[in-house]
């Protein structure tokens, strides 16, 4: 039998691959409880309703993105290369995004432990300007915006060519993705 915690964490992976499918307004209690193995008794026991759930599973993925990536001053390039990583291996977090700005969701900051995660960009950035990593001319919160663009831009390209698991040429686009932050970031003369 399981636990209420597992119970839990079922019901919430099941609901993130039925909204990053089909988006809150398309996702289905019933594929949701069906897939983990509960009642929409109990899944609506456990959130109340589909909407409370969307949150959930959205607010989660956030706290997750920002857990997995880090801005250091003296690597800002390579934050740019765990971007891209993170959305290869999760692409399910990037749908989310999409289908809370198409629902109209305010994409509020995700929690996670510490300072808030654009905060502690944000001193990221000035301390690798102000250790000669980062050209100083970029204001610290654009210069993030552009840096998250480069790093998501294969997984926003409308081309069939954008999807592959060639170990190859995922490489050759991290790299190429790293090598353009490089670019952006380096002092001006």
């Amino acid at each position: 039998m399981r636990s209420t915690t597992e119970l839990r964490g079922e019901i919430l992976t099941a609901a993130r691959a039925e909204f990053a499918r089909y988006g809150l307004a398309g996702a289905r209690i019933d594929r949701i409880a069906r897939a983990a193995h509960a009642s929409k008794e109990r899944l609506y026991a456990h959130f109340g309703d589909k909407e409370t759930l969307f949150r959930e599973v959205f607010f989660s993925d956030g706290a997750e993105f920002f857990r997995s990536v880090t801005l250091r001053p003296d690597a800002v390039p390579e934050f740019v290369g765990d971007i891209f990583d993170l959305a290869c291996r999760k692409p399910e977090h990037l749908r989310m995004i999409t289908w809370a700005q198409l629902e109209g969701f305010a994409l509020h900051e995700p929690q996670a432990d510490g300072p808030p995660p654009q905060a502690q960009a944000v001193a990221a950035i000035e301390a690798a300007q102000a250790g000669g990593h980062v050209d100083p001319a970029w204001d610290s919160t654009e210069l993030i915006v552009l840096l998250f663009g480069i790093g998501l831009a294969w997984a926003h390209l409308p081309s069939p060519d954008s999807v592959t698991d060639d170990p190859a040429v995922l490489a050759s686009r991290r790299a190429a993705a790293v090598e353009a932050a490089a670019r952006v970031v380096a002092h001006q003369t």
